[in-house]
């Protein structure tokens, strides 16, 4: 069996502050560039956190759920963590990669998000979209508050509270939910192939939009396409016994 060397990260809720205690006297904590696993002592939200934060060190990824749901995390039993790493299944996500023109700026901005990609008002006023993919058109014109782009990790979040659907993590597919839609009102979430290049654009300057790509937002937004990364990989690892659907299943009770 590999013995393998886990750097810990612990969220500063309480449930993961009392495992930090625990852990700390079990188990030596590696620095992260000399670590094989980075160990997230949290919940989903915390999980997105550490990912961003040591990505750039390409390493895999193992949850220990402190949270509530824990769609991203593991049980909460850290015995014999090296024999469960050893055998646990290695899922790969991608984020999405929006490139964003904005009517006061001349340069394109480009960004990532793990879960979500959400075009919104910034004023009190609707707002007017078009939808196309691949240069096909999803919707002339959408009314309403906004739209979301998830992945298979971000359908659980916002995705999920505005009505959009779950999405497993090897279902290679994208969610595109409306929020509060006023017209089309009859126009519900759709999925589409992770493949596609999704493009948003303002069809009214005077009513003006926001791009936020998980916690990092543009303003006066012109036009957005938005995909699926090439580049970057994220690898997390889910005990055997951890079953994704079941608690998809949970949460939609």
């Amino acid at each position: 069996m590999i013995h393998h060397k886990l750097h810990f990260t612990f969220s500063r809720n309480n449930k993961a502050q009392k495992l930090k205690k625990k852990i700390l006297k079990i188990y030596k904590n590696y620095p992260v560039q000399k670590s094989d696993v980075i160990v997230v002592c949290g919940g989903d939200g915390y999980m997105l956190y550490a990912i961003k934060k040591y990505l750039k060190y390409k390493k895999n990824f193992y949850g220990i759920n402190c949270g509530n749901v824990g769609f991203l995390m593991n049980s909460l039993n850290i015995s014999n963590l090296s024999k469960k790493i050893n055998s646990s299944r290695i899922v790969q996500i991608k984020p999405l990669e929006g490139t964003v023109t904005s009517f006061n700026r001349n340069k394109r901005i480009k960004l990532n998000a793990i879960n979500d990609i959400s075009v919104l008002r910034q004023t009190k006023q609707t707002i007017s979209l078009s939808l196309s993919t691949n240069q096909k058109k999803i919707l002339n014109k959408l009314s309403g508050d906004g739209v979301i782009v998830a992945t298979p990790v971000g359908s659980t979040a916002y995705n999920y509270s505005a009505g959009g659907p779950i999405l497993t993590l090897k279902s290679k597919k994208l969610a595109i939910t409306p929020i509060s839609p006023f017209s089309p009102r009859n126009w519900k979430s759709i999925k589409l192939s992770d493949k596609n290049v999704i493009t948003i654009k303002n069809l009214k300057k005077n009513r003006p939009i926001s791009l936020v790509a998980d916690n990092f937002e543009v303003r006066n937004v012109e036009k957005a396409s938005i995909k699926l990364s090439s580049k970057i990989k994220i690898y997390i690892l889910f005990e055997k016994n951890r079953n994704y659907l079941t608690r998809i299943k949970n949460l939609n009770l």
